[in-house]
């Protein structure tokens, strides 16, 4: 890398920079020195930089790494780290742990692509270029959801994607765990949630009904266990990333439902777990068995998962299921509801309150901004404009629209790309060029968007390798605008992609290739940038005939 224009490489980009001339070289004799409370960032370090390097970097209280928390710098927030690489040491400093191992990532920027693989780490010395950086995010939330429910995927792969996010400096894997087609964590409470709701059979209906509609045409299942959740929760921890885990109600429910009947508006009913793809009409009943259900479930995740946030979906939810039931309407005329309609914003309000009690903050999708209860931190999709209705209410919120975020629909009009979610392209442009809080918002309305994220769901990314083709290079823009905030730079972002597919080459990212369809801008002009044709996209499906709906 050369070591007069480093901040053009470093991806997300960042705060401020500064080249200090020369260089630093890191061999096995270097080691590292932790001051107290560093060591898990001196740990990483090891990890990250040491092992596919081919150094120790042992720990020494002379050492010429050194690693420090100082809360005089409490200035930089919980990320923020001041980076200083001279030519005889390197100091990486903090207010706290998490802005240190954001600097560890920094830090493996900074060495050659080599670096990061393994593949030369015989040769027994790198070089950083020297420079002073001080780093501090825009927003405190920058997440990544990966839709699990549809497609189950690998413990292992789930990890690499935490990886991948840590090296762009995310912080959130939004992890969606169940769904009408697939319940994937279990509850010891339930166990048919598992050898029932974890199966979906194939669809005899072929890839397309008659309605237009989408099916599964192979039949699908995998789920957890308790003990690899709980891993996934302290890898993703040692990288300073929280996963937060969605677990669906009232709609979205038709794996639930098919594992217990009881827990619907009409019991003696057998259901199967969903092969379409779309929005299920099938939804929890009212009853209180409904609400020991939800409770029960609740505590079993809280216990795996100990982020603040828990997530439970709410959005997509008809209806009609409790406009029929007579019970449901009695229960909507008991509470003095104007019609079955509005017990889903008394049923979110019930489990929302259940989880403050237990000193969690609930989340959840929002379709227009106005629907959920006010202790809910909201996520927005549907249109850009519900961002603002609901900071104006006084929501804490997450704005993921959907033509901005959503990763599962092609990156261009190429006729190559792989089948995705039916839709107009989301192209490397739109995404980096996405402000969650636009600048002429009240100030008062901008804090209260903690930031934005990504979405992939799976109804048509079938495989790891097909989920990194449509993240990647679309999450580096996401990571790279979400973290510098106002300061989007398109142009100054292609250069530094540029050098950055280096790195994802040396880990083995399956990405879509730079050229002119993934460098077009919303005007219809290309940045320069060397023209590659896009990889063979793994085989895919037909396009299915239909409209599918905006949000799986």
């Amino acid at each position: 890398m050369p070591a007069s224009r480093p901040a053009l490489c470093l991806l997300p980009r960042p705060s401020k920079v500064s080249s200090l001339g020369g260089r630093l070289t890191l061999d096995r004799d270097t080691a590292v020195r932790a001051l107290p409370g560093s060591e898990p960032a001196a740990d990483l370090l090891r990890s990250l930089v040491g092992r596919p390097a081919g150094l120790p970097l042992a720990p020494s209280p002379d050492g010429r790494i050194v690693l420090a928390l100082d809360d005089r710098l409490g200035g930089l927030g919980e990320e923020g780290y001041g980076l200083t690489v001279a030519p005889q040491a390197l100091q990486l400093r903090a207010a706290h742990l998490t802005g240190l191992l954001r600097g560890v990532q920094t830090i493996r920027q900074l060495l050659p692509p080599e670096a990061l693989s393994g593949g030369a780490a015989g040769t027994g010395s790198w070089e950083l270029p020297c420079v002073e950086i001080t780093d501090v995010p825009d927003r405190p939330w920058r997440g990544a959801m990966l839709d699990v429910a549809r497609r189950f995927q690998p413990i292992g792969f789930v990890r690499r994607y935490v990886d991948l996010m840590a090296l762009h400096k995310l912080n959130v894997l939004h992890l969606h765990l169940t769904d009408d087609q697939g319940w994937r964590m279990p509850v010891d409470a339930y166990p048919r949630l598992i050898s029932v709701g974890s199966r979906r059979a194939r669809s005899q209906r072929g890839p397309t009904g008659p309605d237009g509609a989408h099916f599964d045409a192979v039949p699908h299942e995998g789920h957890y266990t308790k003990a690899e959740l709980s891993g996934l929760v302290r890898y993703a921890a040692e990288r300073g990333i929280t996963v937060v885990p969605e677990i669906e109600m009232p709609g979205h429910v038709r794996a639930a439902l098919a594992a217990y009947p009881e827990l619907g508006n009409h019991p003696e009913r057998q259901l199967d777990v969903w092969t379409r793809w779309g929005v299920c009409d099938t939804i929890l009943g009212v009853h209180e068995g409904v609400f020991a259900f939800c409770r029960a479930v609740l505590d079993e995740v809280m216990d795996v998962f100990p982020s603040p946030y828990i997530h439970i979906g709410g959005e997509e939810c008809p209806t009609t299921e409790w406009e029929d039931s007579p019970a449901a309407r009695e229960r909507a005329a008991a509470l003095g509801l104007a019609g079955p309609a509005e017990l889903h914003g008394w049923f979110m309000g019930r489990i929302g309150a259940f989880l403050v009690e237990r000193g969690r903050i609930p989340l959840g999708w929002v379709e227009n901004g106005a629907e959920l209860p006010p202790e809910f931190t909201v996520m927005t999709w549907r249109d850009s404009s519900h961002a603002r209705a609901a900071a104006r209410r006084g929501h804490q919120v997450i704005a993921a629209h959907h033509r901005a975020t959503y990763l599962d629909y092609v990156q261009s009009g190429d006729p190559s790309e792989p089948v995705a979610q039916p839709g107009a392209p989301v192209p490397l442009h739109t995404v980096h060029g996405y402000e969650p809080a636009p600048h002429d918002w009240p100030e008062a309305e901008r804090a209260r968007v903690l930031g934005t994220q990504a979405q992939l769901w799976t109804e048509y990314a079938r495989t790891p390798e097909e989920i990194e083709y449509l993240s990647f290079p679309r999450l580096c823009a996401l990571a790279d605008r979400s973290w510098s905030g106002g300061r989007g730079d398109w142009p100054g972002f292609v250069e530094r992609l540029r050098h950055h597919t280096a790195r994802l080459d040396a880990l083995g990212v399956r990405y879509r290739a730079l050229d002119a369809h993934s460098l077009t801008t919303t005007a219809g002009t290309t940045t320069a940038a060397s023209a590659s044709p896009p990889p063979t996209p793994s085989p895919s499906p037909s396009p299915s005939a239909g409209t599918a709906r905006l949000h799986p």
